[in-house]
């Protein structure tokens, strides 16, 4: 196998590995009464993973992934904290109460193992 092939399969492995970690995630959630609006949406500053209705709080989820709850938390830098932040503010801006809709982001850790821990109010 190439080198360039081997980088192709451990970029699928990432990116399967992560929609696994998503979907792990949002069940996580679900599972504790919150409601699904959005996966993958799209907003000013970039992507957030996972957004969801929990009664009348927004919470934005990033969802970060490696072998061991550490590594996956410290992949979340401050460039892509501000992108998030800008998203998060795009989204609420959007809805009918705007920027006095209550909200919070959280960040969500998966484990190599499928665990989760969630990291609330982890950006304000």
């Amino acid at each position: 196998m190439s080198a360039e092939d081997s980088r192709r399969t451990r970029g699928a492995q990432a990116y399967h590995f992560g929609l696994s970690a998503e979907d792990i995630v949002a069940r996580h959630y679900t599972e504790r009464g919150y409601e699904v609006l959005e996966r993958r949406w799209r907003g000013a500053g970039g992507e957030i993973d996972l957004i969801f209705r929990n009664g009348d709080e927004i919470v934005f989820v990033e969802v970060k992934a490696s072998k061991t709850h550490a590594r996956a938390s410290v992949s979340l830098g401050a460039r892509q904290q501000a992108r998030l932040c800008a998203s998060a503010e795009d989204y609420i801006g959007r809805l009918p109460s705007g920027l006095l809709t209550p909200m919070r982001i959280d960040v969500a850790l998966v484990n190599g193992a499928g665990e989760v821990a969630c990291l609330e109010n982890a950006l304000m």
